[in-house]
């Protein structure tokens, strides 16, 4: 193969162009002797007289107007190469396999999925419906590069990043026929009398150790009759009145007027939801996620 720079494409076209040496180098800003001499080395190269040249200026030969335009194709694919290679190193371009908690991300996924799309709309975003151990091991293995769920415990986290993105108050899920329906909030031994629906302790780990460090503060411990292993299911259980349940306020999105979701008294500590990813392994997309995600203004609280 010859041994073909891209700048002896480019001059040689500037004088194709021009057909003229003098004018050619002054587009350029080289000097002519230099030019002529790039030139040359390029036809030697090729072992193909690509000019003739003469006193008046220089003029393609056969083979020179069939090499035109051969070198424009080489110096625009050149060109688009080099828009890719920077789209990507500035997270333009590329993958993003984010993993996500239904239920908690109801509201902020949407959101969070359109500013992104708007600002990056090169990046591929594959979603990972996952279970908190799966999305940590994700992070972990490099599988995901990043992903929005409840805050873990501190011991799970092993070395990963997190930053809260908004916070949500517990809540009593109600059906619409039950007793408390109507109440303006319910009391936390209100519920340790009834029958709980929870979602899958072996899904949800963290869930449980939430009821249980809730129910603890009033000496009482939750009476867990069903256990569900998505918020769906969780929904029909307690219209079905298989039981009430202990869920975020955000929940309301996805149960719509199926169910009454009632603040509790007295306040438990809010449901944190945000974004973790592990550091040294963010590409420039997800870089470019985490940084967007900061920049949002926060969501109202619900009540």
């Amino acid at each position: 193969m010859p041994a073909v720079e891209l700048r002896h494409l480019r001059y040689f076209l500037a004088v194709a162009e021009a057909q003229n040496f003098t004018r050619a180098s002054r587009r350029l800003r080289v000097a002519q002797p230099a030019l002529g001499r790039q030139v040359h080395d390029l036809e030697d190269e090729l072992g193909v007289k690509l000019l003739a040249r003469s006193p008046r200026g220089a003029t393609l030969t056969p083979a020179g107007e069939a090499f035109v335009a051969e070198a424009k194709a080489v110096l625009e694919r050149a060109e688009d190469a080099v828009r890719v290679a920077r789209a990507f190193a500035e997270g333009e371009r590329g993958e993003l396999h984010l993993g996500y908690a239904p239920s908690p991300t109801v509201e902020l996924l949407p959101r969070i999925l359109h500013a992104y799309q708007s600002e990056a709309p090169g990046v591929r975003v594959a979603l990972h419906d996952l279970s908190t151990g799966n999305m940590l091991q994700g992070l972990h293995s490099g599988r995901l590069h990043a992903a929005l769920m409840v805050k873990p415990m501190t011991r799970e986290l092993r070395g990963l990043s997190f930053e809260e993105l908004c916070r949500y108050p517990m809540c009593a899920a109600v059906p619409n026929g039950h007793r408390l329906a109507r109440s303006k909030a319910v009391d936390l031994r209100q519920m340790a009398a009834e029958p709980l629906v929870a979602l899958s302790r072996e899904e949800y780990p963290e869930y449980h150790e939430m009821l249980a460090e809730l129910f603890a503060s009033i000496g009482s411990p939750p009476r867990i009759a069903e256990e569900h292993d998505s918020a769906t299911s969780l929904i029909a259980a307690v219209e079905a009145g298989r039981g009430l349940a202990v869920v975020a306020s955000c929940l309301a999105c996805l149960a719509g007027p199926r169910l009454r979701v009632i603040p509790l008294r007295p306040t438990p500590p809010p449901l944190v939801v945000g974004v973790a990813y592990d550091r040294p392994k963010l590409c420039p997309a997800s870089e470019r996620f985490v940084n967007l995600l900061r920049a949002l203004p926060k969501l109202p609280r619900r009540a």
